[in-house]
C-alpha cells in the first residue's frame, strides 16, 4: 500500500493527464495541493515510478500513468463525477422517441453513449430465451421469394428471406405457417425450438411430403433469435485511441470489433454491477492499451442487460464511471416502459 502524500500524487497526476494529456511535473502538483517541496515531491514521483505506478516519456519530463498506476487508481482512489444536468438530459431526451422493437433500444443505447463520450459503446439487451412466440409470418417478395418474420411478446423481431423450396408453391407454404402458428403461438422460444425438433415434423409430414426446407428456415432463424445481439455504437472512433496507429493495427482492431465471438467474450457476465478492465485484463493483445468500464442493469421480470464503454487507458475515469452509472439506470428505466406499454396491450 503507499502512503497517504503518494496515493495523492498519484490520484492528481493519473486526473491531470486523463484530462489534459499532458506529463505531470512537481510544479504542478504543488499547484493543485501537494503541501511539501518540489524536491521531496519528486522523491515520491520517484518512488511511485520505482514501484510501477508511473513512467516518464524522457529524462526531464514530468510523470504519466502506467497500467499499474491506472489499476491502483481504480481499486482504491476513484470517486465517481457526478454527471451534468444537461447531459442527463441529452439522455433522456435521446431514449424519448418511439420505439418498435427492444433492439432499436439497445442499439440506440450503443449510439448515445458513444456520442456522449467519443469512445466505442457496446450494448446486449435481455435475455431473450423466456420470450413467447407471438406470430411466424411469411410475406410474399416474388414469385420465388417470401421474406419470414418470427415476433415476440416482448417486441423481439427477427426476419429473413427466403427462397420458396422448387417443390413447394405458395398455397402449401401458407399451409403449413398456418400449422405451426396453430401449434406453437403463445409458447416460449425455448419450447417451439423443442417441438419444432420432435413433433411438428411428424404433424407436417401428416399434409405434406417434403417440409425441410420450411423447417430449416424457422431453425435457422429461432438460432439467431437465441444469440447474443451485441450491438457497437462508434466502432470508428476506434481511429482516435491511439495516435501512433498504423493502419494494419486499425484493420485488425475494426475486424475484431466486428467479430459477434469476440465481442461475446468481451462481453462476459462478471460480479458487481459495474466494473472496469485495463489492458492486459481485457484478454486480447490488440485491446493492451484500452479500459473497459462494463455495467449490468436488471429489468424485474425481463432478466439482465450490459453496458459497456470502450476506451484508451487514459480515460478519465472518474468521470467516465459516473456517466456510465447514470446511463445504466435511465437505460434501464427505458426499457422497463417498453415492456410495461406492451403488457399494456396485451
Amino acid at each position: 500500500m503507499l502512503t497517504e502524500r503518494q496515493e495523492q500524487i498519484l490520484r492528481l497526476i493519473i486526473q491531470n493527464y486523463t484530462n489534459l494529456g499532458q506529463p505531470v511535473g512537481s510544479k504542478k502538483l504543488m499547484e493543485d495541493g501537494i503541501e511539501a517541496s518540489s524536491a521531496t515531491i519528486r522523491n515520491e514521483m520517484k518512488t511511485l515510478e520505482d514501484h510501477g505506478f508511473l513512467s516518464k516519456t524522457h529524462s526531464s519530463s514530468g510523470r504519466v500513468p502506467s497500467i499499474t498506476g491506472y489499476r491502483y487508481y481504480v481499486d482504491h482512489l476513484l470517486t465517481p463525477s457526478q454527471v451534468d444536468r444537461e447531459e442527463i438530459s441529452l439522455i433522456r431526451q435521446s431514449f424519448g422517441k418511439e420505439f418498435h422493437e427492444i433492439n432499436e433500444i439497445i442499439q440506440q443505447s450503443a449510439n448515445i453513449l458513444s456520442t456522449l463520450t467519443s469512445y466505442t459503446a457496446l450494448s446486449l439487451g435481455p435475455d431473450v430465451k423466456e420470450r413467447k412466440l407471438t406470430g411466424f409470418r411469411i410475406v410474399p417478395l416474388n414469385n420465388r421469394q417470401v421474406i419470414a418474420i418470427i415476433v415476440t411478446d416482448k417486441g423481439n423481431v427477427e426476419n429473413q428471406i427466403f427462397a420458396i423450396p422448387k417443390y413447394l408453391n405458395s398455397e402449401d407454404l401458407e399451409k403449413m405457417v398456418r400449422i405451426i402458428n396453430d401449434k406453437l403461438i403463445g409458447q416460449p422460444l425455448m419450447t417451439v425450438y423443442h417441438r419444432l425438433r420432435t413433433e411438428i415434423p411428424m404433424i407436417l409430414h401428416k399434409y405434406f411430403q417434403t417440409t425441410d426446407g420450411v423447417l430449416d428456415l424457422f431453425d435457422s432463424m429461432l438460432n439467431h433469435i437465441f444469440e447474443d445481439k451485441i450491438f457497437v455504437g462508434g466502432r470508428m472512433n476506434l481511429l482516435d485511441f491511439e495516435q501512433n496507429q498504423n493502419v494494419e493495427q486499425f484493420k485488425s482492431m475494426y475486424s475484431f470489433m466486428k467479430n459477434t465471438e469476440n465481442l461475446n467474450q468481451l462481453l462476459t457476465p462478471r460480479d458487481g454491477a459495474i466494473q472496469i478492465r485495463i489492458g492486459s485484463e481485457l484478454g486480447d493483445d490488440l485491446l493492451s492499451n484500452m479500459s473497459m468500464i462494463q455495467a449490468s442493469y436488471d429489468i424485474d421480470g425481463h432478466g439482465k442487460g450490459t453496458i459497456a464503454l470502450l476506451g484508451p487507458t487514459s480515460m478519465p475515469y472518474s468521470k467516465m464511471f459516473g456517466l456510465v452509472d447514470v446511463f445504466r439506470q435511465e437505460l434501464a428505466l427505458t426499457l422497463a416502459d417498453y415492456y410495461r406499454s406492451l403488457d399494456s396491450f396485451s
